[in-house]
């Protein structure tokens, strides 16, 4: 098996630095200060698109109906997909917000910024239901595992910190990455380990129950700034600073480089969504979307 570049997507004026995605529609966020949506089996704008005064560095779909949008200057914004209004806006955050996760299980949205502080809001965002300052530095990404009872957070000051989704209590601390961690995903296929990626350009595999590291990866030459499963977790895919996205078996074996050679981007791949079981959409500081499929 082996990936292709399926189509491309620009339009945005700036660095893409977000994307969420559905079967129907990727939702992204740029330097240039909209939220855009594209119709994926098209590859063209959908005439969904909103305009901020900040940047967007944060997304995510909640139940297919809700939009969150989360800003540079920490503003938290909440839209009702079918009627296309805000609902909700908030300014607990006053730092840059970088990660956005939905809990279905528990009906929560987690959201993360530059200074290290956790959020905890009900999933439409009708209450704040906990704040946390955790003093770690900015979080860059967050993960639910598979049941929602617990989710850990990829954090500067070099940690991956676990945390049990019922009262918010952080339960493990790992010390994973020099320079700081950048991406968290739980292992898709093992439950009691997950997969970390960090600035040190490691990707690493835990044990976090036991808080053992089972295996350590040279994966990339910059930041590791992503992380995502499809095909039911057969594969890893990793999006990193050096411009690259790579495909990875479940054990950190490498499956294929997707560089520039190969259609990719010319610059800094900041997010990458899962599409569906054998295609993925990663996007860019080169103001592109690049939708791959598994051929």
């Amino acid at each position: 098996m082996s990936f292709r570049k399926q189509k491309e997507i620009s339009g945005h004026a700036g660095a893409i630095y977000c994307c969420v995605a559905n079967k129907e529609f990727i939702y992204t966020g740029s330097a240039d200060k909209y939220v855009t949506r594209w119709k994926i089996d098209e590859g063209i704008q959908d005439k969904f698109a909103i305009k901020f005064k900040h940047s967007i560095y944060a997304l995510c779909l909640v139940n297919e109906s809700t939009l969150v949008v989360g800003l540079a200057n920490g503003a938290l914004h909440f839209f009702d997909l079918d009627s296309r209004i805000e609902t909700k806006f908030y300014t607990q955050h006053t730092q840059a917000i970088f990660s956005i996760k939905h809990n279905s299980s528990k009906g929560h949205i987690y959201v993360t910024d530059a200074d290290g502080n956790l959020s905890v809001w009900a999933e439409k965002g009708e209450k704040l239901v906990i704040y946390l300052p955790l003093d770690c530095g900015k979080v860059r990404s967050i993960d639910v595992d598979r049941n929602g009872d617990h989710f850990v957070l990829a954090c500067q000051d070099g940690t991956i910190r676990v945390f049990e989704a019922e009262y918010f209590n952080e339960i493990i601390t790992l010390d994973a990455h020099k320079g700081g961690a950048s991406s968290v995903l739980f292992h898709p296929l093992n439950e009691g380990e997950l997969i970390s990626g960090g600035r040190d350009a490691r990707m690493k595999h835990w044990n976090w129950r036991s808080e053992r590291e089972l295996m350590s990866v040279v994966a990339h030459t910059f930041a590791i700034y992503s992380l995502a499963s499809i095909k039911n977790g057969k594969y890893i895919i990793s999006a990193s600073r050096d411009k690259h996205v790579k495909v990875w078996n479940a054990d950190l074996s490498i499956v294929k480089r997707l560089d520039l050679k190969a259609g990719g981007h010319r610059h800094s791949v900041n997010d990458l969504v899962s599409i569906s079981d054998t295609n993925f959409a990663t996007c860019s500081d080169d103001k592109r979307v690049i939708i791959w499929e598994e051929v």
